[in-house]
């Protein structure tokens, strides 16, 4: 098992409907300024159950899903069989699958994702998201803040130290902000959202991003 997906198969079958119950535009409105106005090809890490890439692929963009918890993939497959969205069992850091077929995304979603990864498993991530993103494309990511549910594996990630990592490989920060959960349950538990928006300036070099 992928040491950051502890807890979610076992708790699939609750989580499957709260996934499907939060809507793209109340989840993702701090950042709804920053997605491509034209269809692109879009990636996005840790799918879930698919709704987001649903909502995405609506409106024409192709969407690559990744999600490593079968149960998710599975539900997603069944709740959104859309002929833009093709699934596959993939997992950061490395992303080796995604990676392999060399290809550039416009856009990359890693909604609360970032969390489960370790140290030096995020700065790892890091490159490979930065080496997937294409010039002008841009990078949305949420980091959960708040009590561990019991049985997962969740660190407290800053948005400074995603800020500096993305940095680091050419990325420039166009969003931070701080948010309550759009959950009534979990904002009663005192979790809260920082919403992070990147991009790829256009004539950046890449060389960064590829360095081992």
């Amino acid at each position: 098992m992928i040491t950051g997906t502890q807890g979610y198969a076992e708790q699939a079958e609750a989580l499957i409907q709260r996934y499907e119950d939060a809507t793209f535009e109340h989840k993702h409105r701090a950042e709804m300024h920053l997605l491509p106005p034209a269809p692109v090809r879009a990636l996005d890490i840790g799918a879930g159950t698919g709704a987001d890439a649903a909502w995405l692929a609506d409106r024409g963009h192709d969407v690559l899903a990744i999600e490593p918890t079968h149960a998710f993939r599975e539900a997603g497959q069944r709740l959104h069989p859309h002929p833009r969205i093709r699934w596959i069992n993939d997992s950061l850091p490395r992303l080796e699958a995604v990676t392999a077929a060399q290809q550039q995304f416009g856009l990359i979603m890693l909604t609360a994702v970032w969390m489960h990864l370790d140290d030096a498993e995020r700065e790892l991530a890091m490159r490979t998201i930065a080496s997937l993103l294409g010039h002008g494309g841009c990078m949305l990511m949420s980091l959960r803040h708040g009590p561990v549910p019991n049985g997962r594996r969740m660190f407290d990630v800053q948005p400074q130290e995603v800020i500096d990592h993305a940095a680091n490989q050419g990325l420039a920060c166009v969003l931070n902000v701080h948010t309550e959960s759009s959950q009534a349950a979990n904002r009663e538990a005192g979790i809260s959202w920082s919403r992070l928006g990147f991009t790829w300036p256009l004539g950046t070099p890449r060389h960064r991003a590829n360095a081992a």
